[in-house]
C-alpha cells in the first residue's frame, strides 16, 4: 500500500492530462522507493504513449506484458504495443501481438481494424478490406475502421461514393481526428473536388503540421 500511495500524485497528474508532469514525477522517484516496479513501468509507458514517444513507451509496456501480473493491463499494453509496432513498420511483431489478442477476445473490432492496417502496409489490399469489414460487422461505429476502409477504397479508386460515406461517418464520430480529416480530404481529391479537399486537409495540417502524408495530400489538392 505504501508503494501505491507514493505513486498517487503522479497518477493524479496523469488522470488530469498532465502527461509531461506525470512522467517527470515518476522518473524522479528514488531508486530505493518501495514501489512496485511493474506498476511504475505501466504508468511510465502510458505517459510516453500520450507524449507520442513510442520507442520509449515500448521499453516499459513490454515489461508489463512480460511480467503478466495483471491480465487487464497485459491486454491493454499488448494492444498498445501492436499499434506502435504497426506504426513503426514492425509488421510481423504487430501481427503477432494482435493475433494473441484475438485469442483472448480482447476488443475484437479494434484488433481486426489494426490487423487491417497491418495488411494494408503489406500491400494486401483485399485482406485489408475484408478485415476492416469484419471490424465493422462487430462494431459499425468504430471510427478507425470506418476511416481506414474509406481511405483504402479511395486509394484503390473503388466506389468513391461509399468511401466518402465511410469517411464522413468516421469524422462525425471523431470530429477532432486529424486522420479522419485527412482521409475525407483525400477522398475529395479522388472525386476531383479540390476546394472541399483543401478545407479538410488544411484543418488536418493545422493539427499535425509535421505529418508527411497530410502535407503530401495538401500539396496535391493545391496543385493547379
Amino acid at each position: 500500500m505504501a508503494g501505491k500511495s507514493i505513486l498517487a500524485d503522479g497518477i493524479n497528474l496523469y488522470k488530469k492530462g498532465d502527461y509531461a508532469g506525470s512522467l517527470a514525477f515518476f522518473l524522479a522517484l528514488p531508486e530505493d522507493s518501495p514501489v512496485d516496479n511493474i506498476e511504475l513501468a505501466y504508468y511510465i509507458g502510458l505517459c510516453y504513449v500520450k507524449l507520442q514517444r513510442n520507442d520509449d513507451a515500448l521499453l516499459y509496456l513490454e515489461q508489463v506484458v512480460t511480467a503478466g501480473t495483471d491480465m487487464n493491463r497485459v491486454l491493454q499494453c499488448r494492444y498498445l504495443l501492436a499499434v506502435m509496432y504497426a506504426l513503426s513498420g514492425r509488421k510481423k511483431l504487430a501481427k503477432y501481438e494482435l493475433e494473441k489478442l484475438l485469442e483472448t477476445g480482447y476488443k475484437p473490432s479494434s484488433v481486426y481494424s489494426s490487423l487491417a492496417y497491418v495488411a494494408w502496409q503489406q500491400d494486401s489490399v483485399e485482406e485489408s478490406i475484408n478485415l476492416y469489414k469484419k471490424s465493422l460487422e462487430l462494431d459499425s461505429e468504430n471510427p478507425t475502421a470506418l476511416n481506414g476502409l474509406g481511405y483504402v477504397l479511395a486509394y484503390e479508386e473503388r466506389d468513391l461514393t461509399q468511401a466518402l460515406s465511410y469517411c464522413r461517418k468516421a469524422l462525425n464520430l471523431a470530429p477532432q481526428s486529424a486522420a479522419c480529416m485527412d482521409s475525407i480530404g483525400f477522398v475529395y481529391i479522388k472525386l476531383g473536388l479540390k476546394k472541399d479537399a483543401i478545407k479538410y486537409l488544411t484543418q488536418a495540417h493545422e493539427m499535425l503540421p509535421e505529418n508527411k502524408e497530410i502535407i503530401e495530400h495538401l500539396e496535391i489538392a493545391q496543385a493547379e
